[in-house]
């Protein structure tokens, strides 16, 4: 696919935090080429500085030969305290800085410097909220925020979601929710949790809890693959459910499945059933520590064990059970094995066919020579003379 670049920076708003001391980071969803979606958090400070360094990288466009050729835009200077007013009436200064940002000549927009700074890092996928003090509060932009500018590229509709049980949360990181309770939903991982709002919280949420609200989810679940990818097991896991796999760390297995409430089908030898896609990594993949990271969580609660989960639609959502994967995988296994004794048939034949072709053919043989009375006997008289 190429270089990776930025399509598109929304501001969402931001959160006061008050360890390991009180500061304020501002949240920015982050629209890639491959169209994905990430949240990332920054200080203030940190966009300063990383404003300053562009204008050193360009200075033509900064304004600092001719100050009529500038097109970076303007980002005003931190104030020596900034309080949350500060922070709050920069949003929309910020969310115009963006907008412009990304719409740069792309050798400014698209450069090394403006990608790895609104990359994910490792605490924007855990921050550290651990504070016994006071937990952080989180302000969102208002939807109808800033929308002269932000409108020419399209603004990002996050779609919304039902909650279809209660959930505790079991960690500060996580959002708590009660049955039918409304959530928008900032980011999908594949791990199973996704990242949600609701009012002014946020918070990681198991995807099993949440149903859109316009239908079931089938057109965002691929069919399934009994070709199967090879992964490695990163983490060991001893199956809860019956249609479960228990596997140690190393297993190399197939994936023939994946599913968005981060529990996949996958194929061991002949055997299929559920693992969390957490603890798998592609083969050949190079392991991150975002992904390590993930690996430490606990695997996100399944649909089939949640209590008093019940569906808001009439249509319920297209189930495909393990029998099925199991009758498929061995169907699909047993045409491979066809397959390549067929392969191995021909080749042998096309072999032995090569070897017969290339054998040496059979000498006619030699009749012996006949005796000195037999010619005088027969033979003419030419020939008798030959002899004599």
């Amino acid at each position: 696919m190429g270089d990776a670049f930025i399509r598109h920076i929304e501001l969402l708003g931001y959160e006061k935090r008050f360890f390991p001391s009180q500061h304020y980071v501002y949240m920015f969803l982050v629209k890639w080429n491959d169209l994905s979606e990430k949240l990332v958090y920054r200080r203030f400070t940190e966009i300063y500085e990383f404003h300053k360094a562009l204008k050193e990288m360009f200075p033509i466009e900064s304004g600092d030969i001719n100050m009529e050729k500038r097109i970076i835009p303007h980002l005003p200077a931190p104030k020596w305290f900034d309080g949350q007013r500060s922070t709050q009436n920069r949003q929309g200064t910020l969310a115009e800085y963006c907008y412009a940002l990304v719409n740069l000549p792309h050798k400014i927009s698209r450069c090394l410097h403006v990608v790895n700074f609104f990359k994910v890092r490792h605490d924007d996928m855990n921050p550290v909220t651990d504070s016994q003090i006071k937990k952080p509060e989180v302000f969102l932009l208002p939807k109808d925020a800033k929308k002269n500018s932000t409108d020419i590229t399209g603004p990002i509709v996050l779609q919304t979601y039902r909650a279809i049980a209660d959930y505790e949360k079991s960690s500060t990181s996580e959002m708590a929710l009660k049955a039918g309770d409304m959530v928008d939903v900032v980011e999908k991982s594949e791990s199973g949790w996704w990242f949600c709002q609701l009012k002014n919280k946020r918070g990681w949420v198991p995807a099993a809890y949440l149903e859109p609200m316009d239908g079931p989810d089938e057109s965002e679940e691929q069919e399934p693959n009994y070709a199967g990818e090879l992964y490695t097991v990163q983490k060991s896991y001893t199956a809860v459910e019956e249609d479960e796999l228990t596997l140690k760390e190393g297993d190399t297995i197939e994936v023939i499945h994946k599913l968005l409430d981060g529990w996949w089908v996958i194929r061991k030898d002949e055997t299929t059933g559920y693992y969390p896609s957490m603890y798998l990594q592609k083969a050949g993949e190079v392991n991150t520590s975002v992904k390590s990271e993930l690996r430490n969580r606990s695997a996100p609660p399944r649909r089939s064990t949640i209590r008093n989960a019940k569906s808001i639609h009439k249509q319920s959502r297209k189930q495909i059970s393990q029998e099925t994967y199991r009758r498929n995988s061995r169907k699909y296994i047993q045409g491979r094995r066809n397959m390549k004794e067929k392969f191995q048939s021909k080749t042998s034949v096309i072999i032995e066919n090569e070897q017969e072709q290339n054998k040496p053919k059979a000498q006619p043989a030699v009749p012996p020579r006949p005796s000195k009375d037999l010619i005088l006997n027969r033979c003419t008289e030419s020939t008798r003379r030959k002899i004599l």
